[in-house]
């Protein structure tokens, strides 16, 4: 058995904390790599992809004749460079004349292939991994002035999708709200999706828990107005059954200025003036 290592010091726990399970997960990283042959579309693609997500990806330009993601074995170095670089979206492309500009997009968990896909028949397998392969960080405002570039999918048929980069531009419209106009910038790809994998059942189970700190406090809502309240039952008191003392301090104080109060008169009847 291997042994499990223990982070020691205080940056190394830092680290584990930052590839823990969040609520809210950080943007991924996507590695792009090349196949032992590419075309010269299918080069550009993978030059645009990378631009469009530059802070977010790592690019591999070497040939590499070793990947086959869909056979066995084949998905070994996949997951090597998954690790080396730390990033958890692929991107892999290859070029023959039985399977022309072949696209592979695949995600992975705990470095581990977790599901792939040829650019199915499961247009919805393939509208998640676009969205998690585009997917930015979460934001809580957004400004439409900010917002300048649009990704248009249409299906176009059960097998094909295609995709439009458009940069968005703001017309007046004579109101508050401006007057939206697409500009198609490029790049725009028509994706036939030809073969995918679909998880596994105990690797999907695991990948889709939620981390420990996700869990639903009882008796605690948070509100944007109110914030964070909390509710608190307190059992029914049975003022019947309580034992009444005279050793209150409010009490103690009470008989002492009743004293004085008497003493005072007292002293007041003795020395009439």
């Amino acid at each position: 058995m291997v042994a499990i290592r223990v982070p020691k010091s205080m940056r190394s726990k830092r680290e584990l904390l930052k590839h823990a399970p969040k609520i809210v997960e950080n943007g991924k990283k996507m590695l792009i790599l090349h196949g032992t042959k590419t075309s010269a579309v299918l080069n550009s693609v993978l030059a645009d992809l990378f631009h469009l997500k530059r802070d977010h990806a790592v690019k591999y330009t070497k040939k590499n004749d070793s990947i086959r993601p869909f056979e066995s074995g084949g998905e070994t170095s996949l997951e090597f460079f998954s690790l080396k670089s730390d990033c958890s979206l692929l991107v892999y492309g290859s070029h023959s004349k039985k399977r022309p500009n072949n696209l592979v997009l695949g995600r992975t968990y705990d470095h581990h292939i977790y599901d792939l896909i040829k650019s199915v028949q499961e247009l919805k397998h393939l509208k998640e991994m676009l969205l998690d392969h585009f997917k930015g960080e979460v934001v809580e405002n957004l400004n439409l002035v900010g917002v300048d570039r649009i990704f248009v999918c249409t299906a176009i048929s059960p097998t094909t999708v295609y995709m439009m980069h458009c940069a968005l531009r703001l017309k007046p419209s004579g109101t508050s709200i401006p007057r939206m106009e697409l500009l198609e910038v490029g790049p725009s790809m028509d994706l036939v999706v030809r073969q995918h994998r679909l998880p596994a059942q105990d690797l999907q189970k695991e990948a889709m828990k939620a981390p420990g700190h996700a869990k639903k406090t009882k008796n605690v809502t948070d509100n944007i107005i109110d914030g964070k309240r909390g509710r608190i039952y307190i059992p029914d008191q049975e003022i019947g059954k309580m034992t009444l003392t005279s050793d209150i301090k409010g009490l103690k104080r009470e008989r002492r200025d009743a004293k004085k109060n008497k003493e005072h008169s007292k002293k007041l009847k003795v020395n009439p003036e």
